[in-house]
């Protein structure tokens, strides 16, 4: 075991042990950028723990931004010019038969079926959504997984009844996108998009359902689909892991 006072071994867990160690690797070039840390294996041997402690250690690094963690390959010292494993172009796109589908290709699928249900417009996405703080939405919240549960994001649909007044979903919820969007197209919208992106903590209970480390942010997505004379529509909120996650927009001309 690496050399420490054994009263600091004693007032500390031991995934803490294992934390300061990496740390204190990394900092003196001990494990050099872009390389790979000591493998759970190799620590677990090395501190007389199970594997899920020295995950534990390795998880405080990687909230602090000093590793990260490649699927298949183990953890590495964290680069200021390596690339994330995960890349999302972020654009909606509508395909030859009429739907809309994101850029990234990435197929979702949903936890459990999206129930609609009705909520009351907070004033935050009232503004977004151009309508009075307080007026009814039919809401879908589903948590979504890909790359067999590997990837993982909590998607939420709202849609003001006002949007749907006069037409055939006005008693009907219709829909959660992206299959909402042809729906609203159908009822002779041409269709844009604003997507406003933000990162901000996790709540307990979202941190727990996408499997987040501690310490780990999430990207925050809101996506305000408008219609005719840009009036807002819909709004889809995304909550996606923030680690290891590079989201790419088109700005060109």
């Amino acid at each position: 075991m690496p050399t420490k006072k054994r009263s600091e071994q004693e007032q500390q867990p031991k995934y803490r042990a294992i934390a300061d160690y990496l740390r204190e690797g990394i900092l003196n070039g001990t494990f050099p950028e872009g390389r790979p840390v000591p493998s759970e294996d190799k620590l677990a041997e090395l501190f007389k723990v199970t594997r899920p402690t020295v995950r534990q250690g390795i998880a405080e690094l990687r909230a602090s931004g000093l590793i990260e963690v490649m699927a298949g390959r183990g953890a590495f010292v964290r680069s200021l010019h390596s690339r994330p494993s995960l890349t999302r172009p972020r654009a909606v796109r509508r395909t030859a038969d009429g739907e809309y589908v994101d850029a990234d290709g990435i197929s979702w699928t949903d936890a459990e079926p999206p129930t609609a249900t009705r909520t009351d417009a907070p004033l935050a996405l009232a503004e977004l959504l151009r309508i009075p703080p307080g007026e009814p939405m039919f809401t879908y919240d589903v948590l979504q997984t890909a790359n067999a549960g590997r990837l993982r994001q909590l998607h939420r649909t709202y849609v003001p009844f006002s949007v749907l007044a006069g037409t055939k979903y006005e008693e009907t919820a219709p829909p959660p996108a992206p299959a909402l969007y042809a729906a609203l197209a159908e009822l002779g919208h041409e269709l844009a998009f604003t997507e406003h992106v933000r990162t901000r903590m996790p709540l307990p209970d979202q941190a727990k359902t996408l499997n987040l480390g501690e310490g780990m942010p999430v990207f925050q997505l809101l996506r305000v689909a408008t219609g005719n004379d840009s009036r807002p529509l819909a709004l889809e909120e995304l909550h996606l892991p923030g680690s290891d996650l590079d989201l790419i927009y088109d700005v060109g001309p």
